[in-house]
């Protein structure tokens, strides 16, 4: 198994690592268990694939300890991960509930076979039940966020680079609504008896915690499992962005009625009524929706790029829950400001003008591309 395998089981486990790194620095709370209640309490639903007979080491000493080398000391091999286990104090392991050995006293660290077994053969729907609940409490303010300081001096790292040039270049405007993209990712290098591992998930923008994720054959299965995904998932008045894959009246329906949510869809060939339509309503010249338009502009990594986005009110007889529809114009070029390309896209959205302007839109589309996540941010969104 190899460690993009590892990495779905231990995302949403940062409050070990905390609990970990707090033992480690000698500063533990007098009772640590209080520090990952909320996420122990989740993990104890999870059931262990194996049985009793012969039962040495528990589940969520194994996932504990998998947290800790994951994410506090940074080793993403199963043997990296093992190596690390095996040099844990005997008090942190003690009160983590590691078996003792009843001649010797000492608690024993799992081998790295059992890492590898138990890891593959957990229950990838409950363990994904049970962290992305623990995520979901955190988004919402339920349980505390786990956070695990910086050493001195350390330097920042690449996407805290990259969110703080976005906050200072691309300040966002007031009224944003809390957000989450769904997309599907292939996990390379991972391999199961009918191929490679392909998971769609729903993560928010803000903190990229993901909300929730189902496995799928391949990307065609996407939108098999949008509904299911989506269903136990609390997104009331969020606003849901997909790719144009996804753009179906059956999934608008969805995110403007149970989910009592919001959407921006992408309109391409696969909705051609809908398509011409919002083509006609966003057609006129520059002056007829001077304010309807909003422009912005990126200058680095050998290009230079200005979006130009224009909207138009529309109703729900163009799409389900429809209230607008927009334009957005890509031009790019080199940093001479010369321009060589231009890419229109048209979509449509569930947000009225009084819910999103035309700055609203464009404010983060600059980490938007065609609905996809661009360049690894998980932070695009058109409103």
């Amino acid at each position: 198994m190899s460690s993009s395998l590892i990495d779905p089981v231990v995302d949403h486990l940062a409050d070990m690592a905390l609990w970990e790194a707090e033992l480690s620095a000698g500063s533990a709370p007098a009772d640590p268990l209080q520090v990952v209640s909320p996420l122990v309490a989740r993990l104890r639903q999870v059931p262990d694939p194996r049985r009793l007979r012969g039962l040495r080491h528990p589940l969520l000493v194994i996932l504990v300890l998998t947290a800790c080398a994951t994410l506090v000391a940074g080793n993403d091999s199963l043997t990296a991960i093992r190596q690390w286990a095996s040099r844990t104090p005997q008090d942190d392991l003690h009160r983590l509930g590691a078996r003792r050995n009843p001649l010797t006293g000492r608690c024993l660290v799992p081998s790295e076979r059992t890492f590898r077994r138990v890891l593959a053969a957990v229950d990838g729907d409950a363990l994904d039940t049970a962290t992305c609940g623990y995520a979901a409490d955190v988004a919402r303010g339920d349980a505390p966020a786990p956070h695990l300081p910086a050493a001195t001096g350390e330097p920042a790292e690449r996407e805290q680079r990259r969110a703080a040039s976005r906050a200072v270049t691309h300040p966002a405007p007031a009224g944003l609504l809390p957000a989450a993209a769904i997309d599907g990712k292939l996990l390379h290098g991972t391999r199961t008896a009918t191929g490679q591992v392909f998971l769609v998930a729903a993560v928010t923008h803000e903190k990229a915690v993901i909300l929730g994720q189902r496995q799928v054959a391949d990307k065609r299965g996407e939108t098999t499992v949008t509904e299911d995904l989506l269903a136990p998932l609390d997104v009331s008045g969020m606003l849901l962005t997909l790719d144009a894959l996804h753009t179906s009246k059956k999934t608008a329906r969805l995110i403007t009625g149970p989910l009592n949510a919001h959407y921006p869809l992408i309109l391409k060939g696969n909705q051609p009524l809908a398509l011409q339509a919002a083509q006609a309503l966003l057609s006129g010249s520059d002056t007829e929706f001077a304010d309807r338009t909003d422009i912005d502009s990126d200058r680095g990594h050998g290009r230079t790029e200005r979006r130009t986005i224009r909207v138009a009110a529309c109703d729900d007889t163009l799409f389900p829950g429809a209230r607008q529809v927009f334009r957005l114009r890509r031009d790019t070029g080199g940093l001479d400001g010369q321009r060589t390309s231009k890419q229109i896209i048209y979509g449509i959205a569930s947000l009225d003008p009084e819910q999103a302007g035309p700055q609203h839109h464009v404010c983060r589309e600059h980490e938007f591309r065609d609905g996809r996540w661009h360049n690894g941010d998980r932070g695009a969104a058109l409103c």
